[in-house]
């Protein structure tokens, strides 16, 4: 199984720009790559995903557990040729101090040989002792390789060739200059998280070339070959077709895409068809019987989702009508009556009596684990039953009414409001809180499932036009 794992000693190297350009380099030399994103984010796996020309699938310890993660790696790397996953902030970072949970572990689960990705902006020999000290700490980690990032020019460049070669045996494999046209900043990642834009397939092709010429990709091959063999302990889950013929109207466009590919393949296994709405475009929802809206960034798009009167009463009049309907964070925003931002204020669906503002710093950030007090769709027969998200939301949800209902209490992170998400309306279920559908976590089901029960409750398909049926 070859594979190679990108790191770094610290966040802000450069790292996914060069591993989307290893993606991109790799498939052009003809091979079939799986890219992998550890940790719980979107926006970076969207990203290798399109210079890969294959869906980038999340590695979450805390979400997914050790032995899941292992096997969905395994799984969806059965028929690529090679695959590359990109580490979350420095190679002995996570949350633990034993480390369980971090970069270093998982590439040792993995079998995956590392490459070191170096900021080497104001440095020279002393990448040497940098890479010597991420050696001796763990030396059951194999650093395979190490690439300098944000270099200064060829000068610059060849003294750290040299320091790496003269006092470590870590193989150089070149090195990127500090180029304005292969930077992907927080702005890029922002504002374009790489929904089909010809602006972005154009910065990935460039990044992709630069990268082909001045990273040894032979050589990278060569050691992604001498990865390890690892086995999953279960076997890829089946289609079921359980829940055939049901329609899921999901939100796709440029406020909306945040999504991740295992989500969406639980919805086509268990045989439920997502149809595509534009939120921006769109007139009126699709006929269907549930309805999902997920991340994204609604407040970047207000004035647009705000102008789409007509779709904006139609999802108000669907959800009063009880479809049942879920939605994440940005969805959660835009179900919200108003979004302030900036000193702008827009209105949105209204679905929920409450009003969104945007801070300047973020209102949730990281990892959060939910225990279910009063679920919509529960998880199995589990009283008090838990599970592992995360959320990343620089707005708040105000004025929500005092006896709003809530799904869960918060035990770790923030939530909507004194430590609970999940709020709850009619059939609708929306949070701040991002879940993955994982073996303890199946919440597509449960989602499909409650869906089906309001159908058949209901005994025709809902109206998604609010005027009944």
């Amino acid at each position: 199984m070859a594979a190679l794992f990108f790191s770094a000693a610290h966040k802000s190297s450069g790292k996914t720009t060069l591993t989307l350009g290893v993606c991109a380099a790799l498939r052009a030399r003809g091979l079939a790559i799986q890219p992998f994103k550890k940790g719980p984010d979107y926006i970076d796996p969207i990203w290798l995903g399109m210079a890969a020309g294959n869906a980038c699938y999340n590695l979450d310890y805390f979400v997914a557990g050790r032995q899941q993660t292992i096997d969905e790696y395994c799984h969806r790397s059965q028929h690529a040729d090679l695959s590359i996953i990109e580490g979350n902030k420095g190679l002995y970072d996570g949350l633990d101090l034993d480390g369980s949970n971090s970069n270093a572990a998982l590439a040792k689960a993995l079998r995956s040989p590392v490459i070191m990705v170096v900021d080497a902006r104001g440095t020279m020999r002393g990448i040497a002792p940098l890479l010597i000290g991420y050696q001796v700490f763990d030396r059951e980690v194999n650093i395979a390789g190490v690439i300098a990032n944000l270099t200064g020019g060829s000068r610059h460049e060849s003294k750290l060739r040299a320091a790496v070669e003269e006092y470590t045996d870590i193989p150089f494999l070149g090195a990127l200059g500090k180029h304005s046209e292969l930077e992907l900043d927080e702005r890029h990642l922002g504002l374009i998280p790489g929904y089909e834009d010809p602006a972005a397939i154009q910065r990935i092709d460039r990044i992709s070339a630069a990268v082909a010429e001045h990273i040894d990709l032979a050589r990278l091959e060569d050691i992604a070959s001498q990865a390890g063999s690892v086995q999953a302990a279960s076997s890829p889950l089946p289609a079921s077709n359980e829940f055939a013929g049901l329609r899921i109207a999901i939100a796709r466009d440029r406020a909306f895409g945040f999504y991740y590919p295992g989500d969406l393949d639980a919805f086509a296994r268990a045989g439920a068809e997502l149809v595509p709405f534009d939120a921006l475009r769109d007139a009126r929802l699709p006929e269907a019987d549930g309805l999902w809206i997920g991340g994204g960034f609604p407040e970047r798009h207000a004035a647009g989702l705000a102008a789409n009167r007509s779709l904006r009463a139609s999802i108000r009049g669907a959800i009063e009508n009880g479809l049942p309907a879920y939605a994440e964070c940005g969805g959660l925003m835009y179900l919200s009556r108003r979004l302030h931002w900036h000193g702008e204020s827009h209105d949105m669906v209204g679905a929920l009596a409450a009003e969104t503002r945007m801070h300047a710093r973020p209102q949730g950030r990281g990892y959060v684990r939910l225990r279910e007090t009063d679920a919509l769709w529960p998880l199995g027969n589990l009283r008090d039953a838990t599970l592992n998200a995360h959320e990343f939301h620089y707005s708040t949800l105000e004025g929500l009414p005092r006896d709003s209902r809530f799904s869960w209490r918060v035990e770790r992170g923030r939530g909507i409001e004194q430590q609970r998400d999940g709020v709850v309306y009619r059939n609708l279920l929306a949070a701040y809180s991002h879940q993955r559908n994982t073996v303890d976590n199946p919440w597509v089901r449960r989602f499909l499932q409650f869906v089906r029960d309001c159908k058949l409750r209901a005994g025709s398909q809902v109206d998604v036009a609010g005027t009944g049926s």
